[in-house]
């Protein structure tokens, strides 16, 4: 059920280690490219080609003028070679460069073949999470049913969701797992992009789009649509009809007497609840009629 009424829900941030990837600007002419400062490019393995970095790579090989058929990305674990910025001397990947002794990335890992000389990201390697990551090791734990890093202010509150970060984004359909975006949990434990949780935000939708449930304290709604229900008589017809409702937040079933405003679940009190059909015990109740469901 949709509602003009906007909770004024605060957003959470910096819970999830973001992937090695964090644009930066550079003067045309220095080394690096737009997505890093580092003194080699790479060869890729997929199709033998040059590039800056795998993200020029993939936005070079994903575009819309490369057929379908022939869009890759290019496997990160698999690169073989560097080619020295400053040199041209093409050579296994290593930090400092055989030919003329210069780092090619202050911050260098063997495993993932990255190199970067912005340390102030505070990258590390997750063992784990098989890739490289930013933030500081010592501010994020990996949680191994949700397959992710997370901050360590919500080790012991979060709501674990297997493989929670191995999906697309609900809203963009962007894989997460090694995503350039800042990323946020949500109550329920399902993720996505901060962006597309704003932009979400801002169209009044405050419901998980994967589960439904609220994605933040709407109490004051609940309350303000107790006024709605008992300033909104229904027709005479109405007035005695039940239904039978499932909460979104809590998943009670319960019988509610009908309104066309909404259906308050008799054991959380919320309005997230959508209208099912017949009794729970009859094999058809989970077939939904309508929903009503508090975005």
């Amino acid at each position: 059920m949709e509602n003009e009424i906007d909770p004024q829900a605060p957003v959470i941030n910096v819970q999830v280690a973001n992937a090695d990837d964090c644009l930066v600007k550079v003067d045309e002419g220095k080394y690096g490219c737009i997505h890093y400062k580092r003194r080699c490019k790479i060869r890729a393995p997929c199709c033998d080609e040059v590039f800056n970095c795998r993200h020029c790579h993939n936005e070079a090989k994903n575009s819309i003028d490369i057929d379908p058929l022939h869009r890759h990305d290019v496997p990160r674990h698999e690169v073989k070679k560097v080619i020295c910025s400053v040199c041209d001397t093409e050579q296994d990947v290593q930090q400092n460069c055989i030919n003329c002794g210069i780092c090619m990335g202050n911050y260098f890992c063997q495993k993932c073949k990255f190199f970067d000389d912005d340390v102030s990201k505070n990258q590390y390697h997750c063992e784990k999470c098989g890739i490289c990551r930013t933030g500081g090791q010592d501010n994020f734990f990996h949680c191994d049913k949700c397959g992710c890093c997370y901050s360590r202010s919500i080790k012991d509150t979060h709501v674990c969701v297997e493989r929670a970060m191995h999906h697309d984004c609900p809203i963009c359909f962007e894989f997460l797992f090694d995503t350039l975006k800042d990323l946020t949990i949500l109550q329920c434990g399902h993720t996505m992009h901060l962006d597309c949780l704003k932009e979400m935000q801002q169209h009044h939708r405050y419901s998980c789009p994967v589960c439904s449930k609220s994605i933040c304290d709407l109490s004051d709604v609940w309350e303000k649509l107790d006024h709605e229900v008992e300033v909104t008589p229904m027709p005479q017809t109405y007035r005695n009809k039940m239904v039978w409702i499932l909460c979104n937040d809590c998943e009670n079933i319960s019988r509610v007497q009908f309104h066309i405003v909404g259906h308050k679940c008799d054991r959380c009190k919320s309005y997230n609840t959508r209208q099912i059909r017949g009794h729970p015990s009859s094999s058809s109740y989970t077939s939904s009629v309508s929903e009503e469901v508090v975005h």
